[in-house]
């Protein structure tokens, strides 16, 4: 009759031994040896820096919409976002110098919205340098038209396109090197980075699709999240009661 207990006994370790590893627990007192880290995992962690860079780009440009939000600094000046963005547009804020302003694209056509004090705002001489407060009285909550021939169309049209911002997102510079692994459960990641760190550094996801999730930029030129990853985002003109149209150029802001 002792072999019962014994059976019991070995059992029941057996099931914490299972337990331990559905939880993700290291194995090394029921014998099993270190649990590989990529198992069920989308398998990036294994390949190379430079290759799991080339993944999360494939993966990014294949993806029909993300969004995208954190802060960028360039030439001084720091820009806070938060868009959302499709291979035909995209939509979301940008805020600069303590000024919020909506943009929303649908094709070619470029949208700004704003409060009147975006329009109206005051030069660094202290006099009005934008439209007058009568005019930008009325183009306060409004869509304004951007026309395509307007210098601001350019830059402004960059917040809203996909593969610009993403181009400027999966970049690191000098040597590419493979980092720590974190996150848990369903929101795993593994960290590369270029120049160990000084060249940025880049967390792609290694559950489903490689997809790129945080970005710190060199130099500590910001942080960029990318989450939403094809989720649907309507894009849709702004009705003729919603918009002004300025014609050939946007009024001075």
């Amino acid at each position: 009759m002792r072999p019962a207990p014994r059976f019991r006994r070995s059992a029941l370790l057996g099931a914490v031994c299972a337990g331990l590893v559905v939880g993700g627990a290291g194995l090394t007192a029921c014998g099993g040896g270190g649990q590989d880290p990529d198992q069920g995992t989308n398998g990036v962690g294994k390949l190379s820096a430079a290759r799991i860079q080339s993944k999360a780009r494939q993966a990014a440009e294949a993806a029909p919409a993300v969004r995208l939000s954190g802060s960028v600094v360039t030439k001084g000046h720091t820009y806070k976002l938060d868009m959302r963005l499709t291979a035909n547009g995209g939509t979301g804020t940008v805020t600069s110098k303590g000024q919020t302003f909506e943009l929303l694209r649908v094709g070619e056509n470029l949208f700004l919205k704003a409060d009147s004090a975006f329009w109206a705002h005051e030069g660094e001489g202290g006099g009005s340098s934008g439209a007058d407060s009568s005019a930008a009285a009325k183009l306060d909550g409004k869509y304004v038209k951007v026309p395509q021939g307007d210098p601001a169309y350019r830059r402004l049209s960059g917040f809203t396109d996909k593969d610009v911002l993403l181009d400027g997102t999966l970049a690191l510079h000098g040597t590419l090197a493979k980092g720590e692994r974190g996150g848990s459960g369903t929101k795993r990641y593994i960290r590369i980075s270029g120049d160990e760190g000084a060249g940025g550094t880049l967390e792609v996801s290694l559950d489903g699709k490689p997809y790129p999730l945080t970005l710190r930029r060199a130099g500590g030129a910001g942080t960029l999240r990318l989450s939403e990853w094809n989720q649907a985002v309507p894009l849709k003109e702004p009705g003729l009661n919603e918009t002004v149209d300025y014609g050939k150029q946007l009024p001075t802001s």
